[in-house]
């Protein structure tokens, strides 16, 4: 009796200390790999961003050319979205998913289509200059719900800051080969040269149920049986180019930016 309650001692105490080596090991590798996940993180929010500009086809894929471009060409500032102006800050240190978790950095839309709940107050944008330093392209972050949960994206603009230049998802848990065909370069490939604006100034872009006529500067083919991913597209868009979004910052800097 003695014996197997030693036994049995002996095998509890064997399985803590097994529990208690991989819980150190776990711990000790997401520290060591916590570096090498935000520099990964980093490198595909720059590689979204140069893809959005139009810029990516200029790298050859590899890290070292991705971030040499983006350090060349891209220029991350922050604006006030209910002013337009820009202001003060570390885009580095900007987190559009924290700050709209924080009732004292963000507000709750007064119409929310996009259904995001709540917008931060600031904004990174990026923009894209040219050899002579002149900005070219205009990328600017959006997110909305779209079936699953919110998707996050990038708009590339033309400097007339209404001319579509690329519409980018980064982040999304849509439907393979359903709502994920946001990603399919197909679908991607009939944005350029999209309007988001029409004479009057209201943001009409939308994506088109059954394909958009060839002449429609402002509609794009909805995605083939994802209804509500491809409303959710559609919502996004305009919840971020109107009033509570960007259209401020748009109508401040329609004259040119530097």
């Amino acid at each position: 009796m003695s014996s197997n309650k030693e036994s049995f001692g002996k095998t509890v105490g064997f399985v803590a200390l097994v529990c208690l080596v991989c819980a150190a090991l776990v711990s000790v590798s997401a520290v060591k790999l916590k570096p090498l996940q935000v520099e990964n993180k980093l490198l595909d929010q720059q590689t979204k961003i140069l893809e959005a500009a139009g810029l990516l086809a200029e790298t050859d894929g590899s890290k070292s050319s991705i971030q040499a471009l983006y350090a060349d060409k891209v220029e991350a500032r922050m604006i006030d979205l209910d002013s337009g102006e820009f202001i003060d800050g570390n885009p580095l240190m900007f987190d559009e998913r924290r700050n709209s978790r924080d009732a004292t950095k963000s507000d709750k839309p007064e119409n929310d289509i996009a259904g995001i709940n709540r917008r931060s107050h600031d904004a990174v944008i990026y923009l894209i200059k040219n050899e002579a330093k002149q900005v070219e392209t205009v990328v600017l972050p959006i997110v909305g719900s779209g079936l699953w949960d919110l998707m996050f994206g990038y708009v590339g603009l033309e400097a007339d800051l209404n001319t579509v230049k690329s519409v980018v998802y980064s982040d999304h848990k849509e439907t393979p080969g359903l709502g994920a065909e946001v990603m399919n370069p197909k679908w991607k490939a009939l944005w350029p040269g999209k309007k988001i604006y029409d004479a009057q100034g209201k943001p009409v872009v939308k994506l088109v149920k059954g394909g958009a006529k060839a002449d429609d500067m402002h509609g794009v083919d909805a995605l083939s049986g994802a209804t509500l991913t491809s409303n959710g597209v559609t919502h996004t868009l305009q919840f971020w180019f109107g009033e509570e979004g960007y259209a401020p910052f748009i109508a401040a800097n329609r004259g040119g930016l530097k």
